[in-house]
C-alpha cells in the first residue's frame, strides 16, 4: 500500500522541489506545498491543511522537510499523526540561530529589543517579535525523526544537531565536507541515496513479521 510524504521547502524553495526526490521515494507519493512565508505562524495553516489533505487521501503520511521548512513543520505538525520526519539540514533552535546571527551582525539583544528589528549585510533583518515567539513557543516534536546534515552546515552547530538527535531519539548522518544547501551533483548524490535507504530500512521493519 502507497502512502505519502509531505515536502517543506526551505527559505527561497518552493513545492516543486518535490519532484527531484520523487525518483528515490519508491513506494511513495511525494507532494510538496508552498509556504506563504517561512515563520511558524504563518506557514503553520498551510502545512497543516497539506497534510489533512494527504493523509485523507493515503491515511499514513510521513514527512521531507528542507533547512527552515523542518522548524515550520515541527512547529505546525507537533500534534500531527506524523510516522515519520525526513530533516535535511534542519533549523533545530532557532532561538540559537537568531542569538548566533545577532552576533555576527555586531549586535545583541538588548538592542534588538530595543529597536525591534534589525537588518543586516547578510540579507536577514533579525526581529524581537520572532525571538519572543520562538521562546513563547519551544519546540515538542514527538515523532520518529531521521536527520540528514553536512559538516560544513553555518547555519546549526555539530552541538545543536547532536543535542536533539540524542533527546529525539534521531538517527543522524553527517556528509562529511557538505554544506547547508545540498546542490552539487555529489551532494545531491549523497541526499538521495540516504533518503532512499531510509526509507527503504523502514519498509523493510514494518515488512518484518511481529510476535503477539
Amino acid at each position: 500500500m502507497r502512502a505519502g510524504i509531505l515536502y517543506i521547502h526551505g527559505k527561497g524553495g518552493n513545492a516543486g522541489e518535490a519532484r527531484q526526490f520523487q525518483a528515490a521515494c519508491q513506494g511513495y507519493d511525494l507532494r510538496g506545498v508552498d509556504l506563504p512565508d517561512l515563520t511558524p505562524w504563518g506557514a503553520e495553516s498551510a502545512i497543516q491543511k497539506a497534510f489533512r489533505e494527504l493523509e485523507g487521501e493515503y491515511g499514513r503520511v510521513s514527512l521531507l522537510a528542507n533547512s527552515l521548512g523542518a522548524y515550520c513543520a515541527m512547529y505546525a505538525l507537533r500534534d500531527y499523526p506524523v510516522e515519520r520526519a525526513l530533516f535535511i539540514s534542519p533549523i533545530l533552535d532557532m532561538e540559537r540561530l537568531i542569538l548566533d546571527m545577532l552576533s555576527w551582525a555586531g549586535a545583541d539583544e538588548g538592542e534588538l529589543r530595543e529597536r525591534g528589528e534589525i537588518p543586516t549585510d547578510f540579507g536577514e533583518t533579525l526581529s524581537w517579535g520572532y525571538l519572543d515567539f520562538v521562546r513563547a513557543h519551544p519546540i515538542r516534536w514527538p515523532h520518529p525523526t531521521h536527520i540528514l546534515y553536512a559538516q560544513g552546515d553555518h547555519m546549526t552547530a555539530p552541538a545543536t544537531v547532536e543535542g536533539f538527535a540524542r533527546a529525539h531519539g534521531a538517527s543522524l548522518t553527517v556528509m562529511e565536507g557538505g554544506e547547508h544547501w545540498f546542490h552539487t551533483p555529489e551532494q545531491l548524490a549523497f541526499l538521495n541515496s540516504w533518503l532512499g535507504n531510509t526509507l527503504d530500512t523502514n519498509q523493510r521493519k514494518e515488512a518484518l513479521p511481529h510476535d503477539h
